[in-house]
């Protein structure tokens, strides 16, 4: 993922930072506990396509 990408990248249901998680390939938003897929290095930021984190996974 670009940097100056990631620097710009706002989740798009409450405007807050998402944090990359390189292993997943996802971009996870910690208040709406949302995980945005990455695929071939683009991020997909769909709420459809987001998935909801888990209460026992820690972000």
């Amino acid at each position: 993922m670009d940097a100056k990408l990631l620097d710009i990248l706002v989740c798009p249901i409450c405007k807050g930072p998402l944090l990359y998680v390189k292993p997943r390939q996802e971009l996870i938003c910690k208040p709406d506990r949302l995980a945005f897929p990455v695929r071939d290095g683009i991020p997909v930021m769909l709420e459809d396509e987001a998935r909801k984190l888990a209460p026992e996974e820690e972000v």
